[in-house]
């Protein structure tokens, strides 16, 4: 019985502490710097030259290039009107870790890291809006 009450504070603080951090990340709300973004297509140019094209139908379509449209659940770290950082998993498929920064509308910068049907990525793209999408 003396052992119950002794590991009372303890469970007290740790519920304390995980509770306080859950309430500065959220699960999948739209983080604030997505509504900054236009919709359109897009040309992801990688820190290695490679390009990338993608219609952005909806601005969360950058959070997981990697994943493609795999069923993900996303974990909004950090929430800026200019920038965003967003950990997501993805069951069977792997998890990984985005971060957007708008410098317009129509230019991002966009880091992503992570790991995608067993092999890991890391990528960093600067993303510029080309158009409509075709």
């Amino acid at each position: 019985m003396v052992l119950k009450r002794s590991m009372r504070p303890v469970i007290a603080g740790a519920l304390l502490l995980f509770g306080a951090a859950g309430a500065t990340a959220q699960r999948d709300p739209a983080p604030n710097a997505l509504n900054g973004i236009e919709r359109g297509q897009w040309q992801l140019k990688a820190a290695d030259g490679g390009l990338r094209q993608l219609c952005v139908r909806s601005p969360a379509d950058l959070l997981q290039i990697m994943h493609g449209n795999t069923q993900c659940e996303h974990f909004v770290m950090e929430n800026g009107a200019r920038g965003a950082t967003i950990r997501y998993t993805c069951p069977s498929h792997g998890h990984g870790r985005t971060t957007i920064s708008i410098d317009t509308p129509r230019v991002i910068n966009l880091e992503t890291q992570g790991v995608a049907d067993g092999s890991p990525f890391s990528e960093r793209f600067e993303g510029r809006r080309t158009g409509a999408c075709n």
